[in-house]
């Protein structure tokens, strides 16, 4: 039988091995510390950057408890004694260690304490716990917390340890970045919870933090997470690149640049990128940078980019790369298809492929819609037969089919996106071709002449063409009945009908042909050629313009170039002095008047020959003298450099008697044509001797003159008054001032 004693020491030494297993940084242990064991660390004191938050708990279901504790700063080789007592059962332990906790077994009855000393070479520090051991079983903090932001809601997803299963709820604080009030939430489970209500743009602090309950009386909050902003924008596309490749034919990059509309936010980007025939693999690339650079054939492929946070996914932003069509290299005749049913065809292709590739996929489809898919193994011919194929084909649709090559061997089946086939033909058939069941529409006309004019026209849709469109036919018929036919080849939407007859109305149909036949007849357009000689709109709005203008502003312009070139002449027969002139002839033209006749004093006239004074040379004989004098003694006053023209409207009446008419002719006729004819700046001069030898009444006869003297006189109507004068200047002065007194005149009126 063994001894309580030894009993006890034996206990307590597996007390001691078991402490030793589980504390890997125990340096001493020792099962029975003296009570004086505090005092020889009297020295340590409590210090804001010593040891702090010593705590000692235990976790469900162990009967263990843990001591753990801070280090505290600006300390280096530290190393830690940490001494736990129980008094009411008269137990002390303490270990040395370099860690930050100790695990150890507790009387869950008995109060403990626990002190931790940190020890360095400049000073030493401590920190003090004391509790009831079975009050201090500690749940949490979690293991992991997620968050998802959207929609103005966040979600929260929480993991515990496996043994924390006496966690039942937990409770959720959180408040806006900057904001001072803070909101809590409990859950209705462990794991997950839901806030609504958010602002998006916003960033939130959150802190989790189990309900305590009688299997776990501790819950410690955990640390404060932050939650970025919701991503509600998709990111923007700023280039796509979309070229060849000269050393990989049926192959092409794609270059792809984007970037998110709010700045900073994104962590990262998922670029997901697939065959729009959904054949596998679909990849899903993460990336930091907003860029991407693929390698892929000419299929029609569908990709998606979308930014990340640690909260949030923002809206996919998707991009179609469009498949490759019409290239030479595709369409050159490297692929023919045979068709035995509706369900089977069979796909050949023009090289010996299969000494470079076995492996290949086939993709085939009506026009526009989604494509059908097969890869297959071909080591043995030049063509594959696909006959259970599980569309049906229609009649008068247009499929495509296209084969591309993979350097992979079997299975064939894709293994990546990126670089992982070559495209190396393509074939538009029909399973069965029909007429057209339209005609192109939009028929119009420009550039019509009288026997011309161009068409226009849209294409027929794909749907109603039914066929391979083999060109036109365009049907024209007259006013007469007669009807032509054009055929258009099938790249051109225009053509010029010629040899029509001006001003007529032409009836025009257009059809599309097919291998069944020309379709049917577009919608009758009446179209006219220009009249012979007549105006097109073009020109008669434009000459209605040109008179338009020509009225507005017209008539300010002629005058005003007129008054410029051409400036208005006075006429001196419809002056006021003529007129008095003409008045004063009808009377007695050397009747006395009351005025006094003034003496000038002049040089008496001279006569160099003496004729008598006639009816047919009165004045006749004077003028060339008058001419004569005129050049010899040219005074400023009395010439000038005047233009010459012709009066506008001479006077035509005729003085009474027969000496008048005979002196009227005599000086139209030679006045006129006599080199005697004054010439001067003022053109009027020449018109006012005319006017005033027709006015002038015959002279008095010789006989009424004294043969004896030498000098004239002269009759002025007009004040009414007489002048003498002595010699022919005194004559030019009175006529150049009479001519200056009508021109005064007119100016005035």
């Amino acid at each position: 039988m063994i001894s309580p004693y030894r009993s006890h020491v034996f206990i307590l030494g597996l007390m001691v091995v078991y402490h030793t297993t589980l504390s890997p940084h125990v340096q001493v242990a020792s099962e029975n510390c003296k009570p004086n064991t505090l005092s020889t660390y009297q020295h340590c004191a409590v210090h804001p950057d010593g040891v702090s938050d010593l705590n000692c708990f235990s976790r469900p279901p162990a009967k263990t408890w843990q001591c753990a504790w801070k280090p505290g700063n600006h300390t280096s080789n530290k190393t830690y004694t940490i001494i736990v007592q129980q008094q009411s059962k008269n137990r002390c332990n303490s270990w040395n260690v370099s860690g930050l906790s100790q695990t150890m077994r507790l009387f869950e009855s008995d109060n403990m304490t626990a002190h931790v000393f940190e020890h360095d070479s400049a000073r030493c520090t401590k920190a003090y716990f004391s509790g009831l051991p079975r009050n201090q079983v500690r749940c949490g903090p979690p293991l992991n917390v997620t968050f998802r932001r959207h929609s103005g809601k966040l979600e929260v997803d929480v993991i515990w340890r496996q043994e924390e299963k006496s966690i039942q709820h937990y409770s959720l604080r959180f408040k806006a970045r900057g904001a001072r009030n803070e909101s809590s939430m409990t859950s209705h489970d462990k794991q997950g919870s839901s806030v609504d209500n958010l602002n998006s743009s916003l960033v939130y602090s959150v802190q989790i933090q189990c309900v305590t309950s009688r299997k776990c009386t501790k819950c410690p909050s955990s640390e404060i997470y932050t939650v970025p902003p919701e991503l509600t924008l998709q990111p923007v596309i700023v280039r796509f690149e979309d070229t060849d490749i000269a050393q990989k034919k049926g192959r092409r990059l794609l270059l792809l640049n984007w970037k998110s509309p709010v700045p900073d936010r994104p962590v990262g980007y998922h670029v997901s990128v697939g065959k729009a025939s959904g054949e596998a693999p679909h990849e899903v690339m993460k990336t930091t940078k907003p860029k991407i650079r693929l390698i892929l054939s000419y299929s029609l492929f569908h990709l998606n980019i979308s930014a990340f946070n640690n909260a949030s996914t923002s809206p996919a932003v998707s991009v179609i790369i469009p498949a490759r069509e019409d290239t030479e290299n595709m369409r050159a005749g490297r692929l023919n298809v045979t068709l035995s049913s509706n369900s089977s065809l069979t796909l050949y292709w023009k090289d010996d492929l299969i000494k470079t590739y076995s492996c290949y996929s086939v993709e085939w489809g009506k026009k526009f819609h989604k494509v059908a898919y097969r890869s297959f193994f071909e080591d043995a011919h030049n063509y594959k037969s696909l006959p259970d194929i599980k569309d049906p084909l229609e009649r008068y649709k247009r499929y495509s089919i296209t084969l591309h090559t993979r350097p992979n061997k079997e299975p064939c089946n894709m293994k990546h996106i990126n670089n992982s086939e070559s495209t190396y033909g393509q074939l538009d058939f029909y399973l069965m071709e029909g007429t057209p069941l339209s005609g192109p529409t939009n028929i119009s006309i420009k550039n019509v002449t009288q026997n011309s004019m161009l068409l226009q026209w849209s294409s027929i849709p794909e749907d109603n063409l039914r066929g391979f469109l083999l060109g036109y036919i365009i049907s024209y018929t007259d006013n007469q009945q007669e009807t032509q036919n054009v055929t258009v080849d099938p790249e051109f939407n225009t053509y010029e009908l010629k040899d029509l007859k001006s001003s007529t109305v032409y009836r025009v149909q257009i059809s599309a042909v097919t291998l069944a036949g020309a379709g049917v007849q577009s919608p009758a357009s009446l179209l006219r050629t220009n009249s012979q000689g007549g105006l097109s709109l073009g020109g008669l709005i434009t000459a209605c313009v040109v008179v338009a203008i020509v009225v507005i502003f017209g008539s300010p312009l002629i005058k005003r170039v007129k008054v410029i070139l051409w400036p208005s002449i006075p006429n001196p027969g419809n002056s006021s002095t003529m007129q008095k002139l003409d008045a004063a002839c009808e009377l007695d033209f050397l009747k006395p008047t009351k005025h006094q006749v003034e003496e000038w004093d002049t040089i008496s006239l001279q006569i160099i020959e003496k004729e008598p004074l006639t009816a047919d040379g009165s004045l006749q004989s004077v003028l060339p003298h008058l001419h004569d004098l005129e050049e010899e003694d040219n005074s400023p006053a009395a010439t000038g450099n005047w233009i010459q023209i012709q009066t506008e409207n001479p006077s035509t009446d005729a003085l009474p008697g027969d000496t008048q008419a005979m002196f009227t002719n005599t000086q139209q006729t030679d006045l006129q044509s006599s080199p005697l004819a004054l010439s001067s700046d003022y053109t009027t001069m020449e018109l006012f001797l005319q006017g005033a030898l027709q006015s002038v009444p015959t002279i008095k006869q010789a006989t009424e003159i004294q043969p004896d003297r030498t000098d004239l006189t002269v009759v002025r109507s007009g004040p009414g008054y007489l002048r003498q004068f002595s010699t022919n200047e005194d004559i030019s002065e009175v006529l150049l001032s009479l001519e200056h007194k009508l021109y005064d005149e007119d100016e005035e009126g």
